[in-house]
């Protein structure tokens, strides 16, 4: 019998950040999907996900690279009645420096970090926004506020998924969906010995166990927060960035330049 709570599709659920969010919805109670490439990981994972916690577990082996696997989950999801939340979580990343970094990878990082994010949501939003609920989770990074931190890249394919989460979030207001951004910090997964940094190189005080992550997310997510930040010890600074951010915005755009511009005789450009 299906779940009370319905069924979560967590994207890159194979491990890491994604393992710890299959494991974590299933014992709040919702069956899962769980997509990724790695077939046995994933079947063996989703075994043990049902026996532990007696819940139905349905895998979806798709490379999100892939058009066509792409549009198998976008299909699943726009389809399934019994979908009620989608993790956004797959992704990867790079610490190597724009000149020292193959295009091709970049692209495939955009193809995952950007373009299958949107479309997944793309998908799950109409669903969700026509039963009248649901929950759309997109991970992104701190790199999104701080693009210098690591390849360029990665970091603006976060700052996009930020920005497209908070638009998402202003669009389906009232809509009864809720939609979350999570910005994990430096996080104990196998991101960093993809990104060709393994995390024992870094502070271990920087490196939070994704195990943490995952539950003060969805501490987060229960409290209404839509910007998650757990490894942010000041919530203050967030909120003054905000609060900066909104009191400009209205100030972005006008007919005339600023008076910065004028010339020396007192006219502007």
């Amino acid at each position: 019998m299906p779940s009370q709570l319905g069924t979560a599709l967590v994207t890159g659920s194979s491990s890491g950040i994604g393992a710890v969010y299959a494991d974590r919805l299933a014992a709040r109670g919702y069956d899962l999907i769980l997509v990724a490439r790695n077939e046995a990981r994933l079947r063996a994972q989703a075994d043990k996900l049902a026996d532990t916690h007696g819940v139905h577990v349905d895998v979806l082996v798709a490379d999100l690279t892939d058009p066509a696997d792409l549009r198998r989950v976008e299909a699943r999801l726009a389809s399934d009645p019994d979908i009620r939340m989608l993790i956004n979580n797959a992704g990867f990343g790079g610490a190597g420096t724009l000149a020292q970094s193959p295009v091709e990878d970049m692209e495939r990082m955009i193809d995952v970090n950007v373009t299958a994010i949107m479309r997944l949501s793309y998908a799950a939003a109409p669903a969700f926004v026509a039963r009248g609920t649901g929950t759309i989770i997109n991970i992104a990074s701190i790199v999104a506020v701080a693009p210098e931190i690591l390849n360029g890249v990665y970091g603006g394919s976060k700052a996009f998924v930020l920005a497209f989460t908070r638009s998402l979030k202003k669009e389906l207001a009232d809509s009864g969906v809720t939609v979350q951004v999570v910005l994990p910090g430096a996080t104990g997964t196998d991101f960093w010995d993809i990104a060709g940094l393994p995390s024992s190189n870094l502070p271990e005080s920087w490196v939070m166990t994704p195990e943490t992550l995952v539950d003060a997310a969805l501490v987060d997510l229960d409290a209404g927060v839509f910007a998650s930040i757990p490894s942010l010890q000041d919530d203050a600074q967030w909120q003054a960035w905000e609060t900066a951010r909104e009191a400009m915005s209205p100030n972005l755009s006008s007919r005339t330049a600023a008076p910065r511009y004028a010339d020396r005789g007192g006219r502007i450009i």
